[in-house]
């Protein structure tokens, strides 16, 4: 080796690198699990942003901070109008495990409305702005009729069916007066989940949310003047909070959910697969926590 003092000087930068590289992979990795590494004890940030379609990435990230031991708490920091009924609902219970250890507080941006104040709904306190929209309690469902369509082009539908409410909401004929009968409970019955939701995370009187259950929506004010909102303040105010839960003696350390990162052949796949959803959710129907904000 002393022949060649270049390949050596090499050999020996590889190994420095390698031996760096394995350390600092070894030492994320127990952080990850709960191993606690030196700092400020941490306030974890989770993102719900846009329309909530799935629930999975967000518990993901919840159960992580609730494994790791530096994490004393967490902001749910919602930017939603809702969605999708079944994911807002395991988001809710989720959140409402974590709250048995650990303290969670909800920061509302510009919008939490259905199904984004639903998840809300299971902090232990939640923070939004005066002018934040909120509110919105209720489900909707919708579909398109092009019965009259068809015909007028000349093409006709023909449905075989196991029942006859199995093409309840077909867009190729009119739902009859028991169809809409059977979704309108439908709909009162996830309607009620909801309001027994607010009710039990907020801990009002169930009557009173039924009053202004109605679909409505309201400012970050009127709903602090209503008690659907503890606060009003910004994300600041939200993770300060969140840290004086916790117990947490001064300025806590603020730590993102990591979020995967795809690898090429992983974002043409999912590129293909979002393209095929997105239009198979414009031919289906589901019910939805969901606040439709007006174009201006």
């Amino acid at each position: 080796m002393r022949k060649h003092p270049v390949l050596f000087g090499l050999l020996i930068l590889v190994g420095i690198f390698l031996g760096f590289f394995l350390l600092t992979y070894t030492l994320s990795s127990l952080g990850g699990d709960g191993f606690d590494l030196p700092g400020r004890d941490k306030i974890g940030v989770v993102e719900v942003k846009g329309v909530i379609m799935e629930s999975r990435p967000i518990v993901d990230q919840l159960i992580k901070f609730k494994k790791n031991r530096r994490v004393r708490g967490i902001v749910l920091r919602i930017d939603s109008p809702g969605g999708g009924v079944a994911p807002a609902q395991e988001i809710y219970e989720e959140v409402g495990k974590i709250k048995r250890e650990k303290k969670v507080v909800a920061s509302i941006e510009s919008v939490g409305a259905s199904g984004g104040y639903y998840i809300a709904c299971a902090a232990d306190r939640i923070v939004a702005n005066p002018g934040t929209i909120t509110g919105s309690i209720g489900v909707i469902t919708e579909f398109v009729n092009v019965e009259q369509l068809l015909q007028k082009i000349g093409l006709k539908s023909f449905v075989i069916k196991s029942g006859k409410h199995k093409d309840i909401m077909s867009p190729t004929r009119e739902p009859t007066e028991e169809d809409k009968k059977i979704l309108q409970e439908v709909i009162d019955n996830i309607h009620n989940q909801f309001i027994d939701a607010v009710a039990d995370g907020r801990k009002l009187d169930r009557e009173k949310i039924v009053e202004i259950a109605d679909g409505r929506i309201f400012s970050g004010q009127q709903a602090r003047d209503l008690g659907l909102v503890d606060s009003l303040g910004n994300f600041q105010d939200a993770v300060a909070l969140a840290a004086q839960l916790a117990g947490i003696e001064g300025e806590p350390s603020i730590v993102y959910a990591e979020k995967k990162k795809p690898s090429l052949l992983d974002f043409f796949i999912q590129e293909a697969i979002s393209r095929v959803s997105d239009e198979l959710k414009k031919k289906e129907f589901t019910f939805g926590y969901l606040y439709v904000p007006p174009k201006f």
